[in-house]
């Protein structure tokens, strides 16, 4: 590493190999840290330092020894680790890689990065990757898309910048979280009339929380009504999906949205029942026209992944549910039923959306078939 670098700490391209990467100040600290620990140790103390965090292991070369030793390690400092086999992987080929999770964030963001910049002096051609996430890690960094690809294809502007700007070899695009995708593109098609302030309660299934879900005894015939994390995301995610993108950034749109986040005793699919406040005069039937008329690039380029009608309205007083139609159109179908006047801002629907599909991995390669037929990927 050369002393002229100015990037962050983080992202400088260190080596324990290199006694040179660190300066003396550094070496010191590790060696006073390791003293420390080794004490505790001694002493049956339990050590912390990794506790809650799982560590990415990636070996150029398999080595039994070296892997056992770093995962012996991680285990006695309070970690998890995952190893991760470069020769057998897609990274060694040079494919496309697209990150799922199910409460692995912390592992997916080192992933990402990982992928998208910085292996590359390490493992040849490891870096340079385009990584189509479903993570939450970097949906809100300034320069990564957070795509809904019938909504905001043009934020993909933004991959040239990012790769100019963090010194990138690849990129990374994101999709939303998934209680984000239904109110979004609901909001999307409302765009005409000027959507100003909404108000949305969620109703989860208990797939959002990943494996092995909730458990039974917290949610059989019961309503949990807080999710962690949750309802922080709606407003800050739907804000910048429905924003503009120009001059390099992408401008937030103006709507104020407040969320309340529940988790319900159903297996796929999550229900909303959304109130909002339209800047323009508008009747059920303009609002309903919207809804149906909705469309975007995926359906005119007729994408794999993409159904025929992203947005369907039931009118069926009792619909959508979550049984029968979260699944239908491939569970890649907004449902939306019930709208109906609200006397406080104005107008309200139920809307519904299948949380692993259409706002997981379903979303994930539909972003990737967008930039395919972008020739973005490929």
């Amino acid at each position: 590493m050369s002393t002229t670098d100015t990037r962050s700490p983080t992202r400088r391209r260190r080596s324990f190999l290199s006694l040179s990467d660190l300066s003396l100040d550094e070496h010191r600290t590790l060696l006073a840290r390791a003293r420390e620990l080794k004490a505790l140790r001694a002493r049956c103390q339990p050590v912390t330092t990794l506790a809650g965090r799982t560590l990415l292991l990636l070996f150029e070369k398999h080595s039994t020894r070296t892997r056992v030793s770093f995962e012996a390690a991680i285990q006695q400092l309070g970690g998890g680790s995952v190893t991760l086999p470069l020769q057998d992987s897609q990274l060694s080929r040079g494919e496309l890689f697209i990150v799922m999770t199910g409460g692995m964030a912390g592992i997916a963001g080192t992933v990402l990065v990982l992928y998208a910049t910085i292996l590359g002096p390490v493992i040849p051609d490891a870096a340079g990757h385009i990584v189509v996430s479903n993570s939450r890690n970097h949906r809100m960094d300034a320069l990564v898309p957070l795509l809904i690809p019938e909504v905001n294809q043009e934020h993909l502007g933004l991959l040239p910048v990012q790769k100019k700007k963090e010194g990138w070899r690849g990129e990374i695009v994101t999709n939303p979280n998934c209680a984000v995708v239904a109110l979004a593109m609901a909001l999307a098609a409302l765009l005409p009339f000027r959507p100003k302030r909404a108000v949305v309660t969620t109703l989860q299934s208990i797939s959002g929380a990943g494996y092995p879900g909730v458990p039974s005894l917290d949610v059989t015939a019961n309503v949990i009504p807080h999710i962690e994390g949750e309802e922080e995301k709606i407003d800050p995610e739907t804000r910048k999906i429905l924003g503009k993108f120009a001059a390099g950034k992408i401008e937030p749109h103006g709507v104020t949205i407040s969320a309340t986040t529940t988790r319900v005793p159903v297996v796929y699919g999550h229900t909303e029942s959304v109130s909002v406040e339209l800047g323009e005069k508008t009747s059920r039937e303009e609002i309903l026209e919207a809804f149906r008329e909705f469309s975007g690039p995926p359906q005119k380029l007729e994408l794999p992944s993409a159904p025929a009608q992203p947005i369907v309205y039931l009118d069926a007083p009792d619909r959508p549910q979550p049984r029968l139609d979260s699944e239908r159109g491939g569970g890649m179908v907004v449902f939306i039923g019930r709208l109906r006047p609200c006397q406080v801002l104005g107008h309200k629907f139920v809307a519904l959306g299948h949380n692993t599909i259409r706002g997981a991995a379903g979303a994930a390669i539909l972003n990737a078939e967008l930039m395919v037929a972008n020739k973005l990927l490929g």
